[in-house]
């Protein structure tokens, strides 16, 4: 179901944003013109990734520096751990996710 959850001007290029898609906490990512949407909750110890660190495409955990790709949610310390990513649209100047 897609949810807005944001619109384009909040979010500066390189930056995160931590937003509700229907009750589900998301990290919001803009790098390089796209948008890119993960679950905002660390596998870890339930850090917000929203808050993190985010440089080109990955994003590091601000709690215990795990880091993710923010395009795929690939863990890029453990192979195998993979972080849900949620699709996201433009409308308009609104900033949607399907959870």
């Amino acid at each position: 179901m897609w949810q807005k959850v944001a619109t384009i001007s909040e979010i500066e290029e390189g930056q995160a944003k931590p937003v509700d898609a229907g009750g589900k906490p998301v990290a919001l990512f803009k790098v390089e013109g796209q948008f890119y949407a993960l679950d905002n909750t660390c596998p870890h110890r339930g850090g917000p990734l929203g808050e993190g660190y985010l440089k080109g495409t990955e994003v590091t955990c601000p709690w215990h520096a795990w880091t993710f790709d923010v395009k795929t949610g690939a863990c890029q310390g453990i192979p195998g751990v993979k972080q849900a990513t949620f699709p996201v649209k433009i409308e308009g100047d609104d900033v949607l996710v399907d959870v």
